[in-house]
């Protein structure tokens, strides 16, 4: 087939999703999900598990390609946006010519298309068309994204578009990328192009990654990878964590109404999900451990990457052959007690999740907005021994924000609005939460139980952390003396262990780890800040 010019330079979105249906074989719009799971069936994308769920393979890649991800660099994203490996630059032209490939690649085949929106604050909100050539790509994007009504996509107009053809591959020598797959932002554009994976988590954290820039950088809305939830009193609290900390466990609370588990923005008026949906991992998933995830897998559900008991239609959670990164896809709806919409006042607590695996931070504790926004730009956690192939100690890992790979701007941009809406709300909270070791580090030590962090949360939600505090000698931060159903001794870590000075030597090894970490923000950082990182002559 003769490839067409279709003058990229010259089309709107509109005339660009215009053009792929007028080419396309077959164009399936809108479908529910319970038909979107039929083609998905009739095109061999999946099967039907035990649980009514359907499973799917992504293909070549079953997680992010973060070596892969380009950002176009042109007057609107040259000098605001971070550049480096996070965000690397893409020539426009190029970004142009590539999208023209791909349209033309998409000629002739059967696409699904679907109206979207992201953020359910609506003075935020985003309106995003999404064209995919797989059935199951298209569900998740149903169940990932808000679900506008017939009116809405009748009457609101189309901003951002997302293109995704897993079985486009570039050629890197002419197009400018680093191998076949990848996935390209263009702000200026509002288009969203992935080519070469199937993996669906890059439409997710495409939208993501947009939204990291627009809030920020245009409208004065903080955005945030987090968790949220609402209690009973009205109350919001936030909650941070990178993976296994304890993030989505914890936020499930059946006293709090869920308002999302990822992804969510905090504005003038308070705190809204981007997301109409969910996407979890599935590894060692058991209904004990995880009930909520449990019973959200049923009809219309989406699993990827899962394997089966041998000669059944029962998924084997534990199986990890294809990939540890099993996930499920449902909507939000799927999961009892949430908020709707999925929206909250500002928060009144924060807390940062952090699994220590070197047993040295205290189990909770409060930050002022200094060390707020230092933890912050920290975003800490740490691989336990075992987890990985060389991992035979503890290993720091930093992650700004709690999500450095989906941050377009310099993470102290994120931390600075931080610091500024703590200033303006002093009776906010921000308490530090280590859900890791304690009594030693990992081998040592043991993982703090999960009843002893949920009393300290509830202790914290409720008002009731409110008695004598004491400050770590090294990191600062300000530990309890007491809480309710957690004994005492485990409060201040160093009390912990059975050897004073090897707690010590731990802690001037992590503060360290710290502080060679931040050094690559000290350029961009407040004094406040800087001020607010461990002084490792404390020690002892």
């Amino acid at each position: 087939m003769q490839c067409q010019s279709y003058f990229i330079y010259s089309m709107n979105n509109i005339e660009i999703i215009a053009s792929i249906k007028n080419h396309a074989q077959t164009v399936f719009e809108n479908l529910t999900t319970d038909e979107l799971v039929a083609k998905a069936l009739e095109r061999n994308e999946g099967r039907i598990t035990s649980q009514g769920a359907l499973a799917a393979d992504t293909g070549e890649f079953t997680g992010r390609s973060p070596k892969d991800k380009f950002l176009v660099k042109d007057a609107q994203t040259a000098d605001a946006a971070w550049w480096g490996a996070v965000n690397q630059p893409f020539e426009e032209a190029k970004f142009d010519a590539l999208l023209n490939k791909v349209m033309n690649h998409m000629e002739g085949k059967e696409i699904f298309v679907r109206h979207a929106f992201a953020c359910a604050d609506p003075k935020n909100r985003l309106n995003i068309q999404v064209v995919t050539e797989s059935a199951y790509q298209n569900l998740f994007a149903k169940h990932l994204f808000l679900r506008p009504s017939a009116e809405e996509i009748a009457t609101q107009p189309t901003e951002w578009i997302i293109v995704a053809s897993p079985s486009f591959h570039a050629d890197p020598a002419v197009d400018g990328t680093r191998q076949h797959n990848f996935t390209m932002v263009s702000v200026s554009r509002k288009i969203i192009l992935i080519g070469g994976s199937g993996y669906t988590g890059e439409i997710k954290k495409g939208i993501f990654s947009v939204l990291n820039y627009i809030l920020p950088h245009e409208r004065n809305v903080l955005s945030m990878h987090c968790s949220a939830n609402i209690g009973v009193n009205g109350d919001t609290a936030l909650f941070f964590g990178l993976s296994g900390t304890g993030k989505t466990t914890l936020s499930a609370d059946p006293n709090r109404k869920l308002i999302g588990d990822d992804e969510h923005g905090w504005s003038d008026t308070g705190v809204f999900n981007f997301e109409g949906g969910c996407y979890a991992k599935c590894v060692n998933l058991t209904e004990e451990k995880e009930p909520q995830i449990w019973h959200a897998i049923k009809h219309g559900a989406l699993v990827e990457n899962v394997r089966f008991m041998e000669g059944s239609d029962v998924v084997n959670y534990d199986d990890i052959s294809v990939t540890e990164n099993t996930r499920v896809a449902y909507p939000i709806d799927y999961i009892e007690n949430i908020a709707v919409p999925s929206v909250g006042d500002a928060p009144k607590n924060i807390f940062f999740l952090t699994a220590d695996a070197f047993g040295v931070l205290p189990p909770i504790s409060k930050l002022n907005p200094g060390q707020a926004m230092y933890q912050f730009i920290s975003g800490y956690t740490a691989k336990v021994a075992g987890t990985e192939a060389g991992v035979t100690e503890p290993q720091a890992t930093f992650s700004s924000c709690f999500g450095q790979v989906f941050l377009p701007l310099h993470p102290t941009v994120y931390a600075k609005m931080l610091g500024e809406k703590l200033s303006a709300s002093p009776e906010i909270n921000v308490w530090l939460v280590n859900t890791g070791w304690s009594g030693g580090g990992y081998g040592v030590g043991s993982r703090m139980k999960l009843s002893y962090t949920r009393a300290m949360i509830t202790a914290a939600l409720e008002g009731k952390l409110t008695g004598e505090f004491t400050a770590h000698p090294v990191f600062g931060m300000m530990m309890p003396d007491a809480c309710e159903g957690v004994p005492s001794e485990l409060l201040h870590p160093r009390n912990t262990w059975a050897d004073k000075e090897a707690y010590d030597k731990q802690c001037e090894k992590l503060a360290h780890l710290f502080n060679d970490n931040f050094k690559k923000f000290e350029d961009g950082a407040s004094e406040e800040i800087k001020n607010a990182g461990p002084k490792v002559s404390a020690v002892g």
